[in-house]
């Protein structure tokens, strides 16, 4: 996709002035200069144009409030002047991976007052000796030469970025709202699912609760309903025991009454006999 097709696709119905951050990575130059881009990006502070091809940057508009420019693996090997013309903002500048091979290609961004973090990562110039001193000494405004300070001490991640790398406050605020709302929502859902999983649970608890109170009332039903029964069957057998034995002892009862009439039979015949004899 050349340039001015991805600047277009990139607006998305915005006006060039609406627009703080634009990223044109791996589109195509024409002639390995900048085309398109015009100095209607009065607010543009991110510009992006890594392995579009470039050659030159001659073609760049004047963009008063652009702070971060990245121009890594492009074919520029000189012609910086135009940055400190276009860019005086510019704080961030990175030309990694492109043909810079000396010291005094450097020399125009000594222009750039605010000029705090260069990299220069792949190009020939960082294999001269003294490489780093010379560049420091050169660009006196420089904090950061290729993510460290003179000491060697690596860039923290909040000097690494500028004003969130473009995005407007703004925005950012926006953004930040959108989600706090967006993360209260998932705590409200999360806290609903919870609650509806706490029911379930209580709901099961109850459920198995209620099953076991009814087999424990079936069971004990049941074991009472045997008691009953044992105890009825028990009832029922000594009821006939005492039946049996009422049977028997009135049978025995007889049987003594008739033997006691026989004895005062016998009795009263021995004394009949014993008379007549007389």
């Amino acid at each position: 996709m050349d340039m001015n097709k991805r600047i277009h696709l990139e607006l998305r119905n915005r006006t060039p002035s609406d627009v703080r951050e634009l990223v044109l990575d791996n589109c195509r130059s024409v002639e390995g200069k900048v085309e398109g881009l015009t100095a209607e990006f009065v607010n543009l502070e991110f510009l992006s144009l890594i392995n579009v091809c470039l050659t030159s940057v001659s073609n760049l508009p004047k963009l008063g409030k652009l702070k971060k420019l990245e121009l890594s693996d492009n074919r520029i090997s000189g012609g910086l002047d135009v940055l400190a013309e276009k860019l005086p903002n510019l704080t961030h500048l990175n030309l990694s991976g492109n043909k810079l091979k000396d010291i005094s290609t450097l020399e125009p961004l000594k222009k750039l007052d605010n000029l705090k973090s260069l990299d220069l990562f792949n190009c020939e110039v960082t294999n001269l000796n003294d490489y780093r001193e010379s560049v420091f000494k050169l660009l006196p405004q420089l904090t950061y030469l290729d993510g460290y300070d003179m000491e060697d001490r690596e860039a923290s991640d909040s000097d690494g970025e500028v004003d969130g790398d473009g995005v407007d406050d703004d925005e950012d605020e926006d953004e930040d709202g959108e989600e706090e709302d967006f993360d209260e929502e998932e705590e409200d859902d999360d806290e609903e699912e919870v609650e509806g999983e706490d029911d379930e649970e209580v709901s099961g608890e109850e459920e198995v609760k209620q099953r076991i109170n009814t087999k424990n009332c079936e069971e004990d039903f049941g074991q009472d309903g045997e008691v009953d029964e044992e105890d009825e069957d028990e009832e029922d057998d000594d009821d006939g025991m005492q039946h049996i034995l009422k049977n028997h002892l009135t049978v025995i009862l007889g049987f003594d009454m008739a033997v006691c009439h026989c004895v005062n039979y016998v009795q009263t015949l021995s004394i009949f006999t014993t008379v007549a004899v007389r």
